[in-house]
């Protein structure tokens, strides 16, 4: 059939109609894409063909309470290879080998593969700034030698289970350095550029650079030099006793900021690898649980002190060396018992059947609830991880035996970071703070504070009047009790003694113990209070001999060290057979010998220099505390000198 011209007219006429139509919809959204989607396009294509060389962020630095620096970073390069842009890969590889540390066939196998970037690794990886710039001189094409740092701890093994470490990424691992990981890494930057697919540099294009942000500084609470002085008791310990191992607190009772903490075995965080995982995973002043003996008596005492069970000064308790609960015989530790005793006499002497007293008076729940309220069976919160629980018995499992065991401090498993919070509670006024080690977190480049760590009240478990009896008791033990190994002359220092049976396969051992002492100074002010505990120290396994003088040292160089003036009307401390006590050197300036020689006849040796019959000068210095029996050197002269 034949199509007229005016049909095909028609046709043609549609046809350009929807050609037009179709063209002007393209028209429509290229002009869409181009106006409307252009840049949000070109930046995704932009994206796609840009590469990055990371640029690794400065890690905070970490300080202690003074600013002093215990961690903080040295400059570490790490070398990149952009494989395309490697002209001569197995030249490259020969000059890089060498300097690196690795195979020719290792580094042409990295720099061969089909990657925009790639790290050199073992040998490239945080090198020193010496190697660096010798592979910079080489100038070889597609080799980057990239900005990188590594940790650095300029004191060793001092606070490392504080510290903790960092890995080969600058990641925290353990300690502070993992529990405030985010802010010390700060943002890390980069060098961008422009590649096809095969990872040839685009024409035209050229490198940007994008600034790292460094990390927040972190200021700890720990003080250096309590640090240094704790941890050198420690090994000490650890040497004289031959220990498994130790550990120390140190804390400001007023507001819970730990000034010191540390235990043995000890490892150098900046050398983590070298030492077994559980030396550096576990920080036993938070991680160790134990029943802690005769320390956790301070807490029965604050009980039955708030709650007007005993007057200790008026209540007496008689000691036979046991006492009977429940068909079970409880033993005091000295053999015999102790006799008569007002319940004061008890404290000092750590009796133990003169506590199952006080435990029965309170009763088990009231027990219970202050040893709760004291923060016993519940995590701290410090800031640090790996804290434990520790372990109380359930309110059904309390039968009249085991509420007896509980208020001497057996039976029950703690950490020392609650026995220490618990303590402080005890003697600053009857408040129990979070214990924490950070302090405030400071700008890198200003050195301004950007914020501080307030201290934390969790509750107030005691009355101020009841802490004061609490100090006074504990004074007592130092001057007059078991605690007297602990005592510092010139001033007020309380504590309490500790030895608790080991549990090993779920029986107590006869022979290893976990020896303590908790003590704090001074007595009716506290600054400070320590704790250590030693466990299975050769030898004597007595808190009051092993750990006592351990804590005497602590507290007398950090007094000292804190300036915490010396004062002359602490407790006079009572001497027993076998110990030489403290006296006061008189002033003998301007004295004859016939003066003085037969009141110091008593108390001190002369030994004479000079003529004349007159003492112009003296050593030591009238006012210097010294042990009886000691030697004065007399310097005589003439009366006029």
């Amino acid at each position: 059939m034949k199509v007229s011209k005016v049909v095909t007219r028609r046709r043609m006429l549609w046809t350009l109609l929807g050609l037009a139509v179709l063209f002007g919809s393209l028209v429509v959204r290229l002009a869409y894409v181009q106006l409307s989607q252009g840049e949000k396009l070109s930046a995704k294509a932009e994206d796609s063909w840009r590469r990055n060389i990371p640029f690794t962020a400065k890690r905070g630095e970490i300080l202690d309470r003074e600013g002093v620096a215990l961690a903080y970073n040295i400059s570490s390069p790490t070398i990149f290879a952009i494989p395309v842009q490697v002209k001569n890969k197995e030249q490259t590889a020969q000059q890089l080998a060498p300097l690196l540390g690795m195979t020719e066939e290792k580094l042409v196998k990295l720099l061969t593969q089909r990657k925009s970037s790639v790290k050199l690794t073992p040998g490239g990886r945080k090198i020193t700034m010496e190697l660096a710039a010798s592979i910079r001189d080489l100038q070889l094409p597609g080799i980057v030698v990239a900005e990188d740092n590594k940790r650095y701890y300029p004191y060793g093994d001092l606070a490392a289970h504080i510290l903790g470490f960092t890995g080969i990424d600058n990641q925290g691992i353990t300690g502070v350095e993992t529990v405030y990981d985010k802010l010390l890494q700060g943002i890390a930057g980069n060098i961008s550029y422009l590649s096809d697919a095969g990872g040839r540099l685009m024409p035209g294009s050229s490198e940007k650079y994008a600034e790292p942000q460094d990390g927040l500084s972190l200021q700890l609470t720990i003080d250096k030099q309590i640090q240094s002085i704790m941890e050198r008791e420690l090994d000490q310990a650890m040497v004289k006793y031959q220990a498994q191992g130790s550990w120390a607190i140190a804390m400001n009772p007023k507001n819970g900021e730990i000034l010191a903490m540390a235990s043995r075995p000890g490892y150098e965080p900046g050398q983590y690898k070298e030492y077994e995982a559980a030396i550096y995973n576990r920080n036993l002043p938070i991680w160790m649980t134990y029943e802690p003996g005769s320390t956790f008596k301070i807490i029965t005492l604050a009980a039955a002190l708030q709650e007007g069970k005993v007057n200790l000064q008026n209540d007496h308790f008689f000691d036979p060396g046991f006492i009977e609960v429940g068909g079970a015989k409880l033993r005091c530790w000295k053999k015999g018992g102790h006799g008569s005793q007002t319940f004061l006499q008890v404290v000092e002497n750590s009796c133990n059947p003169g506590f199952v007293a006080l435990g029965q008076r309170l009763g088990k729940d009231s027990l219970f609830k202050y040893i709760r309220d004291f923060g016993f069976g519940t995590k701290t919160g410090i800031d640090l991880n790996g804290e434990s629980n520790g372990i109380l018995f359930k309110p059904s499992q309390v039968g009249p035996v085991e509420l007896a065991t509980t208020a001497f401090g057996q039976g029950v498993s703690v950490t020392p970071i609650q026995q220490i919070a618990a303590v402080s509670a005890a003697i600053n006024g009857g408040k129990l703070y979070k214990p924490h080690v950070a302090k405030a977190w400071i700008n890198p480049d200003t050195g301004e504070k950007v914020s501080e760590v307030e201290p934390e009240l969790v509750r107030q478990v005691i009355s101020e009047e009841t802490s004061k009896e609490v100090r006074a008791a504990l004074e007592s033990v130092v001057a007059k009790g078991t605690g007297r190994p602990a005592f510092i002359d010139g001033y007020r220092v309380g504590g309490k003694t500790g030895t608790a049976q080991k549990v090993i396969n779920g029986r107590y051992s006869p022979t290893e113990h976990i020896v303590s002492f908790v003590g704090f100074a001074p007595a009716d002010d506290p600054q400070i209070v320590v704790y250590t505990a030693v466990d299975n120290p050769k030898g004597i396994q007595f808190g009051g001999v092993v750990a006592a003088p351990i804590v005497q040292n602590i507290l007398e160089d950090s007094l000292h060290y804190l300036k915490v003036p010396e004062r002359s009307d602490q407790l006079p401390k009572t001497y027993k057979y076998g110990e030489t006590p403290i006296v006061t050197v008189p002033d003998l300036t301007g004295a004859t010998v016939q003066d003085i020689y037969e009141d110091l006849n008593m108390n001190f040796n002369l030994a004479r220099s000079g003529s004349g019959n007159t003492v112009v000068n003296q050593a030591p210095k009238a006012g210097a505390r010294v042990e009886r029996g000691s030697t004065i050197r007399i310097y005589m002269g003439a009366a006029e000198d």
